[in-house]
């Protein structure tokens, strides 16, 4: 299907880590990857977009391998560096797809970015912290409820326990992924963590503390502190895939997103976790080409 062009943006003072795959002239792909994690290669993805005519697009956040970090950002601030790249690559239009923490940061891109923007999709996606609405860390496995804990408490509290697991997650290899997860992992993610998908997963833990856990911890606080645009702006049409035995972002989160996201389109499944949805790829694009409207390329 082809080969992935790592790229260095800069965008106000920083620098931006960028992987772009796919034809010149096809809508970009906008894919938000989860936390941690970094811009690597997710040959799945890549064959579900490429082969649709889009561009991929990944990029690490802030924070994470080689992007500058951006103490205090929100997850609104992803636009501007969404806008430059786009603007780098001669991109007029976008479609936005988030994985997990990957989530909000689509979803700001459908809220902010106007026109630009076609539509996007969440797949375990994370909701926003409200606890007089959503009771947001129930159903989490262990290690997420001792983590968004200690994100409440401060940095001096979350930054020794993100250390701790950065040096564990250093090395991890794909044989390993699936135990590194602990209690985070249910049955069927387990099942789902073999092969090239492991692999995978392996390589993105262990490209996005590279250079630290300044993404990771950049990311934990924009999650709980007001996100910087209200999911009433979304205008955009939006699909929400979630699945009832994902242990690291409930269940509920999805359908609390369904619910509020107005005109949300609904994917919700009983039988799927956080990492098995991701195998469902070619369909989540396919949905999310089908939402903003674009011509599929001709067969051959």
């Amino acid at each position: 299907m082809g080969t992935a062009e790592r790229l260095t943006v800069g965008t106000a003072g920083r620098e931006l880590d960028v992987l772009v795959e796919g034809p010149e002239d096809g809508a970009a792909l906008l894919f938000h990857s989860g936390t941690p994690s970094a811009a690597v290669r997710i040959p799945d993805l890549s064959t579900a977009a490429v082969s649709r005519g889009l561009r991929l697009v990944a990029w690490s956040r802030p924070g994470y391998a080689g992007s500058t970090p951006q103490p205090g950002r929100s997850v609104a601030n992803v636009v501007e560096d969404a806008e430059a790249i786009l603007d780098e690559l001669g991109a007029q239009h976008c479609v936005a797809l988030g994985w997990s923490g990957g989530g909000p940061h689509a979803l700001a891109c459908a809220a902010l970015m106007k026109d630009r923007c076609l539509a996007a999709a969440t797949i375990a996606g994370v909701a926003p912290y409200d606890p007089r609405s959503l009771d947001w860390t129930a159903g989490m496995g262990p290690e997420n409820i001792e983590e968004f804990g200690a994100t409440l408490e401060g940095e001096a509290t979350l930054r020794p326990i993100l250390e701790r697991w950065a040096s564990e997650l250093a090395t991890v290899t794909g044989e390993q992924v699936a135990a590194s997860l602990g209690g985070l992992a249910s049955d069927i993610d387990k099942a789902a963590l073999t092969g090239e998908f492991a692999e995978v997963m392996a390589e993105s833990f262990r490209a996005s503390i590279s250079t630290g856990i300044e993404g990771w911890l950049e990311d934990d606080f924009a999650f709980v502190r007001d996100w910087g645009f209200e999911l009433s702006m979304i205008r955009t049409p939006v699909a929400i895939w979630q699945g009832a035995e994902d242990r690291m972002v409930p269940y509920a989160h999805g359908k609390w997103l369904a619910a509020h996201v107005s005109g949300a389109q609904s994917r919700l499944f009983d039988d799927q976790g956080h990492l098995s949805l991701v195998l469902k790829i070619d369909r989540i694009v396919e949905d999310l080409v089908e939402l903003a409207g674009l011509r599929q390329p001709a067969a051959s």
